[in-house]
């Protein structure tokens, strides 16, 4: 609803989705110094506090409605975009309370969440939409309730104490561990997959409003992609556990190609929906891989730096992918954007396949 509110509120209405941006940077700026301070205080803190702060957030955009503020509006989308960066360490959190054979199961699990909001988001939003005299402010309180249910849970969750990240048990240099070839094939397919997938996404409802498809149309594809993201969450952990990480991200790489050859070849309904939905799979095989693949990168005195650049990493990728979708599109066109993921599919492929052939390399010489 960031878009469709900034447009209602913004006088400029080439900015109507800078509360979107704003929402990203929120997530980017926040993530490196909240991994640190979990890190110390813990998962169970750190989750309530994040929690806290999207009530806030939400409390901040209703009263934006209310006296009809674009900036106030930017500001509280900022402080929620906090909120999302805390929530993205869960699959983190999944994997250190783990044994370590489930931890792609317990990555992929919390990712298939994502099922579940695809479907209550939207719902919520609608219900929400007409509850008060100013639009959309009944969804920001829906918002709170959420956040209200998600202390309730958070509060009863048990994780180990934190290792503390002190000068005698700090573990190796942030460079050091960012040096590794898994650091690095985990970040590219992790930051480019998840870009590349933004770019896209959020320039569908603008290529279907140029090829003359009602918004209704384009609600229902992003809604499939939305599954297509998350539904393969119920069985990625255990594709990663019998056939590796690295060829679940091929694989991830392979079915974005198909998508782009779809979207490349027609401009129907059909079309928009099978490209989103193999977009979608993609993306998880991508993500899910990249992020059990970071998880073998570092020491848990180690986890809260490299899970915090790993996250920086991603959100400014996103954060430029959704700044820029909706002028490329409009300037190049919807065909000319999927032929230029093409070559990022190509680097995020080389990456894992190099890895996979020097991991093989080594026993061979061994």
């Amino acid at each position: 609803m960031n878009g469709l509110v900034g447009f209602s509120l913004a006088e400029n209405k080439a900015l109507a989705t800078f509360g979107a941006t704003t929402y990203v940077l929120g997530s980017a700026i926040a993530t490196m110094p909240m991994s640190l301070w979990m890190g110390r205080v813990g998962r169970r803190t750190g989750f309530m506090a994040g929690a806290t702060v999207n009530i806030v957030g939400c409390v901040v955009a209703a009263i934006a409605l209310q006296i009809r503020s674009f900036p106030l509006f930017c500001v509280a989308t900022f402080i929620i975009g906090v909120y999302n960066a805390v929530g993205l360490q869960y699959r983190f959190a999944a994997a250190e309370v783990a044994a370590p054979s489930h931890r792609a199961m317990a990555i992929s699990l919390v990712l298939a969440g994502g099922v579940i909001g695809g479907f209550i988001g939207p719902q919520s939003i609608r219900i929400g939409r007409d509850l008060f005299a100013t639009p959309f402010q009944g969804s920001f309180v829906m918002l709170v309730l959420f956040a209200l249910v998600a202390l309730a849970v958070q509060s009863q969750v048990h994780v180990p104490r934190p290792v503390f990240d002190t000068a005698a048990g700090r573990g190796r240099p942030l460079s050091e561990i960012a040096r590794q070839p898994a650091f690095v094939v985990a970040v590219i397919a992790g930051a480019l997959g998840y870009g590349l997938m933004n770019l896209l996404m959020t320039a569908t409802p603008i290529a279907m409003d140029f090829c003359g498809h009602p918004f209704s149309d384009a609600a229902w594809v992003i809604e499939w992609h939305v599954v297509g993201m998350f539904l393969p969450g119920f069985f990625t952990g255990s594709l990663i556990r019998r056939y590796g990480t690295l060829p679940v991200i091929l694989a991830g790489t392979g079915l974005s190609v198909v998508a782009v050859f779809v979207a490349l070849h027609g401009i129907t309904v059909a079309h928009f929906v099978a490209a989103l939905v193999f977009l979608g799979i993609g993306w998880n095989f991508m993500y899910t891989g990249g992020t059990t693949l970071l998880t073998e990168t570092y020491a848990p005195n180690e986890k809260a730096r490299t899970q915090g650049l790993n996250d920086l990493i991603v959100f400014t990728t996103m954060g430029v992918s959704s700044f820029a979708s909706g002028a490329l599109v409009t300037a190049t066109g919807w065909e000319t954007m999927n032929r230029a993921a093409l070559p990022v599919l190509a680097v995020i492929a080389f990456a894992a396949a190099w890895l996979m052939w020097a991991r093989r390399r080594v026993p061979a010489a061994a």
